[in-house]
């Protein structure tokens, strides 16, 4: 009887053991995945991979993001201040 539960105790380690192993290289390979966009992104752009251009990268496509949502509203005025601020923001960075 005491083979038994040596060899579930076992089994369930071995098990627990390849579940763990199997989290941990698919978060080291997903962490890799993102890096490597990140800085695929920056240098394609010609920006600095920082955390600060990539929130102002951010902040400058959600200003065009407000432009086009103010051109289907059909709000002239709103949508050239939206989209001037959007590129005027990514020129910065982009620049």
């Amino acid at each position: 009887m005491q083979d038994f539960f040596t060899w579930l105790g076992s089994t369930l380690g071995d098990i627990i053991r390849f579940v763990v192993d199997l989290l941990i290289h698919f978060f080291r390979n997903l962490g890799d995945a993102a890096q490597g966009f990140l800085h695929g992104l920056s240098a394609s752009l010609g920006i600095s991979p920082s955390l600060i251009s990539l929130v102002v990268l951010i902040l400058g496509l959600w200003l065009l993001y407000l432009g086009l949502r103010a051109l289907l509203r059909r709000s002239l005025i709103a949508t050239v201040i939206w989209a001037v601020l959007g590129v005027t923001v990514l020129s910065w960075l982009i620049n």
